[in-house]
């Protein structure tokens, strides 16, 4: 039985964003399952919204301001790379989470996303977008070095050391 695959063409009308890369203190292994079950997400949402917010395994949803945006695990490649992509978001995206292996049992984590964005989006939600996936990059590495944001509890994620 042949298997197929597919994967969202990425042509010249899609957007790319790359995040910074940082070195985070925790093997690509462990950082790569907590991502991988899109139900650890949950832990991130806060209490008076996560009654619009619904995951499984593979997927998680949200209604944002009246839009349903979804996404979906795509591909997993077992403790290197997960790849998101789009599952009734208002435009098509794809984005992947790198996690490479470092010196000294850590991981150089990143982020590349690639968004249908017409004109006006790319205008108004660009440098945004781009912060907030650096943001995630940085909290990441700050969790990762015990520095935790308000309200965050590390032993969800088995990454309290």
């Amino acid at each position: 039985m042949e298997v197929f695959t597919f994967h969202l063409a990425i042509d010249s009308e899609m957007t790319e964003f790359e995040s910074k890369h940082g070195i985070v203190s925790r093997q690509p292994a462990e950082l790569f399952m907590v991502f991988t079950d899109m139900r650890n997400f949950l832990a991130f949402v806060p209490e008076d919204k996560k009654k619009d917010v619904t995951a499984d395994f593979d997927t998680i949803s949200a209604t944002v301001q009246g839009f349903n945006i979804g996404v979906k695990v795509d591909e997993r490649v077992p403790y290197s790379r997960i790849e998101f992509v789009d599952c009734g978001a208002p435009f098509e995206f794809r984005l992947v989470m790198f996690f490479d292996a470092a010196d000294g049992g850590k991981t150089d984590f990143h982020i590349k996303l690639c968004a249908d964005l017409n004109l006006m989006m790319k205008m108004m939600l660009g440098s945004k977008i781009k912060e907030a996936m650096n943001k995630v990059v940085d909290g990441l590495v700050d969790v990762c070095d015990g520095k935790m944001p308000e309200g965050f509890d590390p032993s969800k994620f088995n990454m309290n050391g």
